[in-house]
């Protein structure tokens, strides 16, 4: 990958679900439209609308869902060999260490989008940033 431009992708949406799709979207076309991307271009857009979902359905399920204004910011940042993912939301937070993987024979889906981010992405932290806590995503672009 060596002649994709940076640049960077900033949207900021009420904790409502009806918006996941448009996140989904965003993330499955920034992954068909990175040209100079060795891999399966096909496989990291339907990644990334997995991801991107996933962790805004968290922030939204998560957030001060009592506060109708309060709002989810999603930003997309994509570098020469990385994409990162930021995931901004004004919920009570969590420890990303101690949610545990989801039990596939119980059909509980406690935890199963956390489990994809992490399997389908290279690093993933979670963070207190002021008022804000911030699910930071990682995939290498190589």
């Amino acid at each position: 990958m060596n002649s994709t431009a940076n640049f960077q992708v900033d949207v900021v949406i009420p904790t409502q679900t009806k918006y996941l799709h448009l996140i989904g979207s965003i993330g499955e076309h920034i992954g068909k439209d990175l040209e100079d991307f060795s891999g399966d271009r096909n496989a990291l857009a339907y990644h990334l609308n997995l991801v991107l979902t996933e962790a805004t359905t968290n922030a939204i399920k998560h957030a001060n869902s009592e506060d109708p204004k309060d709002t989810v910011r999603i930003n997309i940042d994509i570098q020469e060999q990385e994409l990162i993912i930021k995931v901004y939301d004004h919920g009570q937070g969590f420890d990303l260490e101690t949610i545990p993987n989801p039990d596939f024979d119980q059909l509980n889906e406690s935890g199963m989008g956390l489990f994809f981010i992490k399997t389908l992405m290279d690093s993933v932290t979670y963070t207190k940033s002021g008022d804000c806590n911030v699910l930071e995503i990682r995939k290498l672009l190589i």
